[in-house]
């Protein structure tokens, strides 16, 4: 492989298409290309979508994910990876052996995961099957280097109320003690905030991680931008909490620089690209 290559950060989404554009691999794989990581990716559905609302989904089968995952980490030096939508029991059994057969082989050892764990659209919709819960847990999330889950997500990991910010820490905890990997709790969608704050927890250290409220602008698509920042500064080489910090700084320039599209506005995600594999 030639010397440039392994220079090339790279990072993998394993996670649902959004029509819309803006969710789903198409909002991380333009996350990773602002940052300066060149994307793949693997897709486990198809969705019909824009920011009002999901009208179909249609599962990838299952070998195909696992397929596509495969081919990406048997040709590329992948430096981290993320999960978003994963919808079904099947599916996620298919990453999570996909994951477990490359163990280890790509560039500095086993790939950090960030653990998206979508399950319902901003709209209402479900993106993750009722019985796929049991599967998330028991085959993905203890395999990450961060699970990110929103108040909503927290609140059935933790299996507890998330609605104030003083419910963020102790959810952190419980769901770390679920799974003994860190954690970051989404605060975001605290009503009567004027900061946005996420609580971090590896076990050892709890961390606040906040930025001003974006007043007035609430664009589909943050949690998943978030997620594919902290996992394209992982394959840039930060550690896992200046890439958090990163991340929480990407996406608030991204949405305090939302633009106008159809009917509502969109997150800036090519405010200041970097170039590829730059600095």
């Amino acid at each position: 492989m030639a010397t440039r290559d392994r220079k090339l950060p790279v990072a993998l989404t394993i996670a649902g298409s959004d029509s819309g554009g803006g969710a789903g691999i198409q909002a991380d794989l333009k996350t990773f290309a602002a940052l300066g990581v060149y994307g793949t990716s693997a897709l486990t559905a198809i969705t019909a979508q824009n920011p009002d609302g999901v009208t179909a989904i249609q599962a990838i089968d299952p070998p195909v994910v696992a397929a596509q995952i495969g081919a990406v980490r048997d040709y590329f030096r992948v430096g981290a990876a993320k999960t978003g939508m994963l919808f079904s029991q099947e599916i996620i059994q298919a990453v999570a052996q996909a994951l477990a057969a490359h163990a280890g082989g790509d560039i500095n050892g086993p790939l950090p995961l960030v653990a998206d764990p979508v399950m319902v659209a901003t709209s209402g919709a479900r993106l993750l099957n009722d019985d796929a819960v049991g599967a998330l847990c028991e085959h993905i999330l203890p395999r990450a280097a961060l699970i990110t889950p929103n108040m909503d997500e927290a609140a059935i990991l933790a299996q507890r109320p998330v609605e104030r910010e003083e419910h963020l820490e102790p959810a952190a905890r419980i769901i770390y003690s679920r799974f003994r990997v860190p954690v970051l709790v989404k605060g975001g969608h605290l009503r009567g905030s004027s900061e946005a704050v996420d609580i971090f927890w590896d076990g050892t250290i709890v961390r606040i991680y906040s930025s001003p409220y974006v007043a007035g602008k609430n664009p589909h698509g943050t949690g998943c931008t978030l997620s594919a920042a902290i996992a394209a500064h992982l394959a840039r080489g930060c550690s896992l909490m200046d890439a958090i910090a990163e991340g929480k700084r990407y996406l608030h320039r991204a949405l305090d620089e939302s633009l106008p599209a159809g009917k509502s506005t969109v997150l800036n995600h090519g405010f200041d690209p970097m170039p590829l594999g730059g600095m």
